[in-house]
């Protein structure tokens, strides 16, 4: 005896075998207890999901000859064993994907006149039926609307928005949803027992997972398998080689490249996967999928059952999710996206994955909002590592081309204030009080101490710190605070974003405070002009602090 493929031999016989679809089942069920029987139905959702299964059953309940008390068909009469058979003359299967002309259609309005052979009902299945053409459509109206009273006809397609208004309205209408990953979980280990097969929990999961809500789908890719590996124990390693997928670790290795915007062992990575001969189409879906899983674990921390990855994946995206931002996920699940459907047709796969993974690395390729944060981002990054900063060579540069009028930062900050009289000394002597001037005296020797100890200038980032020489450091109003404050140039509103931050703005006070002994409050605000008139726009670092205070 040949061969039969599992989804075939494991078709549900009673309705009690029908996984995923309760809602519907229930209602026919109801229905034929009831003898509250349609004349016509359309089964709509996705493939695999159990719309020609529940038909044959319904077909099968409804000409039963000893039907069980909540509707169920008996499957031991003779014509439940026709039926299931497929030797009934009575339940009449179409594909209208072969058979989508008018011819057919007229063939069963004439086949309709002919009361059943056996049983009480002659049962139309017509499958993907949103293949008829317009014609057959309009032949099938009266007939479809008016059927004699022992027809039923069953519609199922895969693409409900095909059909016509004039067709769904005449039916009752049943919506097949996707089954959901337990129970393709549940259904693949039942049936693996009544095989004899042994099988790891990870690899059913991670096929119950691949079958994307399709149970036949699932059945399928379990046959696959264990036909490849047959006798042997079937394990979660085996499943990824069969259907050449990639683990966990490859992505979390992948993204790492991408958030470090390194485009050369990025590229490394997908010439791997393409040497090792995985499946790039299905690369790209599971990379979606990876990235969906980190955006739900940056979103909660109570998204673990969600996920249905083993606990030591998790542990190890999670440490992946810290390094990246909500918004560079959402971009990346955008490119990819698009990415999915432009592989399937795409002649030169790998160079359309490359150009997408080139397009993660570096975002300045790319002109849309999401892409210039990413930009924004990489910036700041480089800013707080320091990268950023001006050398002296840089800065007489752009004083050459007249931008800044002097070589060095410090010449910078004074182009951006107004040149004035002013003897800071007299100010602070006339206006603090000798433990006043000391205090500030003390918290301005701690700053120039931090700038110069590479331990504290790692605490902020050297980046960061490196920007306070743009800025005006001031005397708060309380006389025992400092104000930052920055002007409206490129510079100084770089030195503003960055020490608005309270993590910068903590670290520096609590360096302070380690150094003086003193708690000291950081405030920061943007002005157009730094000009000093007063106490409280004197800049402090532009005192020597070595003037002496009498009594």
């Amino acid at each position: 005896m040949s061969y039969t493929a599992l989804y075939r031999k494991w078709r549900p016989d009673e309705f009690e075998e029908v996984k995923g679809q309760g809602h519907i089942v229930t209602t026919l069920k109801n229905q034929i207890t009831h003898d509250r029987i349609g004349h016509a139905y359309l089964f709509c959702g996705t493939r695999g999901t159990g719309k020609t299964t529940i038909a044959r059953l319904f077909a099968k309940a409804v000409n039963c000859e000893h039907p069980l008390e909540d509707g169920s068909p008996c499957n031991e009469c003779p014509t439940c064993k026709a039926i299931s058979a497929g030797t009934a003359l009575n339940v009449i299967e179409i594909d209208a994907a072969s058979n989508n002309g008018v011819d057919s259609i007229r063939e069963i309005r004439d086949g309709v006149q002919y009361s059943p052979t056996e049983g009480k009902y002659k049962v139309y299945i017509i499958d993907e039926v949103h293949n008829l053409s317009g014609a057959a459509f309009n032949a099938m109206l009266k007939t479809l609307e008016e059927p004699p009273s022992y027809v039923i006809f069953i519609l199922a397609t895969t693409e409900s928005h095909k059909i016509p208004i004039t067709i769904s309205s005449r039916c009752q209408r049943y919506d097949f949803r996707r089954i959901d990953l337990e129970t393709i979980y549940e259904r693949l280990a039942e049936l693996l027992k009544r095989e004899g097969i042994e099988a790891e929990e990870k690899a059913v999961r991670y096929i119950a997972k691949a079958g994307d809500g399709s149970m036949r789908d699932a059945l399928s890719l379990l046959d696959q398998c264990i036909a490849f590996y047959l006798g042997q124990t079937l394990t979660y390693d085996k499943v990824l080689e069969m259907l050449g997928t990639v683990d966990v670790e490859v992505f979390n290795t992948l993204m790492n490249h991408i958030t470090e915007n390194d485009t050369l062992a990025a590229l490394k990575i997908v010439e791997k996967v393409v040497w090792e001969g995985r499946e790039l189409s299905q690369f790209v879906t599971d990379f979606t999928w990876y990235m969906r899983n980190l955006l739900l674990l940056k979103s909660s921390d109570d998204v673990n059952d969600q996920l249905d990855i083993s606990s030591e994946n998790i542990e190890s995206m999670k440490l992946t999710a810290d390094k990246v931002t909500m918004n560079q996920l959402m971009r990346y699940i955008r490119i990819f996206s698009g990415l999915s459907n432009e592989i399937r047709y795409a002649t030169q796969k790998r160079v359309t994955l490359e150009i997408a993974v080139i397009k993660l690395t570096t975002p300045q390729m790319e002109q849309d909002m999401d892409s210039i944060l990413d930009r924004i981002r990489v910036l700041e990054e480089k800013v707080e590592k320091g990268v950023m900063s001006l050398s002296e060579e840089q800065l007489a540069m752009i004083a050459a081309n007249g931008n800044i009028t002097g070589g060095t930062a410090q010449n910078a900050v004074a182009d951006m204030e107004e040149t004035v009289d002013i003897d800071r000394e007299a100010v602070l002597k006339r206006e603090l009080q000798p433990a006043e001037y000391e205090d500030m005296k003390a918290i301005m020797q701690s700053i120039e101490e931090i700038k110069s100890n590479p331990e504290y200038r790692l605490k902020v980032g050297h980046g960061t710190l490196n920007l306070l020489q743009y800025a005006s450091i001031n005397i708060g109003h309380d006389r025992k605070s400092l104000l930052l404050t920055f002007d409206n140039s490129q510079q100084g509103s770089m030195g503003y974003d960055q020490f608005m931050k309270e993590e910068h703005r903590t670290a520096l006070q609590e360096m302070i405070g380690e150094l003086t002994g003193k708690q000291v409050d950081i405030t920061c605000q943007s002005k157009e002009s730094l000009k000093e008139t007063n106490l409280g726009n004197i800049n402090l670092s532009k005192v020597k602090f070595d003037i002496k205070i009498e009594n």
